[in-house]
């Protein structure tokens, strides 16, 4: 595992760890979501920016169909 990934990861893992402790009793729900759309969003908006707004070297860099990428750009309104 690189070490990008790993530090990635940890930031990951210690923000699940704060949400269940921060849950005070409440019942979690959606935690799939919720991690997806907080990752998600900001990584199209660093990868289309890198790519320097070419929507097909995004698609390229992140190895997802551009069609794809364009439904989730509409889906987060970053288009």
């Amino acid at each position: 595992m690189s070490q990008q990934h790993h530090d990635l990861a940890s930031c990951v893992l210690g923000a699940l760890e704060r949400y269940f402790r921060d849950l005070d009793g409440e019942k979690p729900a959606a935690i799939y979501d919720m991690v997806i759309r907080s990752v998600e969003k900001p990584m199209l908006e660093v990868v289309l920016e890198k790519a320097g707004g070419n929507q097909t070297l995004a698609a390229d860099m992140l190895g997802i169909n551009r069609n794809t990428l364009r439904k989730k750009l509409t889906e987060y309104q970053l288009l």
